[in-house]
């Protein structure tokens, strides 16, 4: 990841993966289950974020757009397969799941270091 998009996405990254973990570790006085509901729901966030990027900014070239649209569809689709994969199995696997938290934290580290990352610009991009 060279590209200005890529420097970009790599501190979207870096706040999802700080805000998630903020999240988890103030969850962890409301309970175990809320705490690894949080967990799973950034972490699932993060994950699939950190899959997109790598899989859109991999051998990059902006000249071939054609190109360059059908990676990024298909990895929004494997994103979210993912997505509904990991999800899939913490219902499975994980008794004490508080899901309206799970998709709470999942949404929130979504949205929340997007919005910080746009509010400070092109400033600091390293």
């Amino acid at each position: 990841m060279q590209q200005p998009g890529a420097f970009q996405a790599k501190r979207i990254l870096k706040i999802q993966f700080v805000f998630g973990l903020a999240m988890t570790i103030l969850a962890l006085p409301f309970g175990n289950s809320v705490a690894i509901s949080v967990l799973v729901g950034s972490g699932t966030c993060l994950l699939a974020n950190t899959l997109l990027a790598a899989w859109f900014f991999r051998e990059y070239r902006a000249a071939e757009i054609a190109r360059l649209a059908m990676r990024f569809y298909r990895g929004e689709a494997a994103k979210i397969a993912l997505i509904l994969g990991l999800f899939a199995t913490a219902f499975a696997v994980i008794d004490s799941l508080n899901v309206p938290v799970m998709l709470g934290a999942y949404v929130a580290v979504q949205v929340i270091p997007t919005l910080i990352a746009a509010q400070f610009g092109s400033r600091n991009m390293t």
